[in-house]
């Protein structure tokens, strides 16, 4: 569904990204784990078109998209929940999840989306009339997702949807990232919970300072002796 060939981003003089190739099948949850600094967050950007790549291609489902707008890139179907949220805080949760739609004219299977967000995300249908500012940070996590979902998205890229949540919400939306899987989104994440990322995920990629230094089945990498001592507490 998704391959990331050669990928190349500099920072004025700093070369944030070098090289990096990945691919994601469809179906698969997919996760980039690595350190602060590691480049997790400006390859989704990269791949969103949120940032300009210096060099390499971007390719959805074989069509070349390195150029294309975020707005294109949207409606082609790769959608991103960025890291913090960012919800419209003055706007009510219904209106946010509206706003996830903006790009459909599908009135009908807008609907039926919007019911779908809620049945996920029920406390979302209780505050429907709420401001997104007032929710919790588990909340406004959940809005963020079902903004997403609102989309009707091939390809979500989840950024750090665990930071600074309470471990309770932390595992909630872990069953949510893997239950929206299974209802047929492909799923790339960057997570600073490594372990429960590799949970959930079929495959991970290992990012230090701007390249991939390892790959594997998640079910492999959990239990690698190098990742757990760098990555999992070990």
């Amino acid at each position: 569904m998704l391959s990331v060939k050669n990928l190349a981003v500099y920072y004025g003089s700093i070369n944030a990204l070098k090289n990096i190739s990945f691919e994601v099948e469809q179906g698969e949850i997919i996760c980039l784990i690595g350190a602060n600094g590691a480049g997790k967050t400006t390859t989704l950007h990269s791949v969103s078109g949120l940032i300009k790549k210096t060099d390499g291609q971007v390719l959805l489902e074989g069509s070349d998209i390195t150029q294309a707008k975020p707005d294109t890139i949207v409606k082609a179907g790769l959608v991103q929940v960025p890291e913090g949220r960012r919800v419209f805080s003055n706007l009510t949760v219904k209106e946010n999840l509206e706003m996830g739609a903006y790009t459909r004219t599908d009135k009908i299977e807008i609907k039926r989306d919007m019911d779908t967000v809620f049945d996920t995300f029920p406390r979302l249908k209780e505050r429907v009339h709420q401001a997104a500012g007032t929710l919790s940070g588990g909340e406004q996590q959940m809005l963020a997702m079902g903004r997403a979902l609102m989309s009707a998205p091939k390809l979500l890229l989840l950024d750090e949807p665990s930071m600074g949540l309470a471990p309770m919400l932390v595992d909630e939306i872990f069953a949510v990232i893997r239950r929206i899987n299974e209802n047929g989104a492909t799923i790339l994440l960057v997570e600073q919970n490594a372990y429960k990322a590799l949970e959930i995920a079929d495959r991970g990629y290992i990012l230090e300072t701007g390249s991939v230094k390892k790959t594997g089945k998640a079910d492999s990498l959990i239990k690698d002796p190098a990742i757990i001592e760098a990555y999992l507490g070990g």
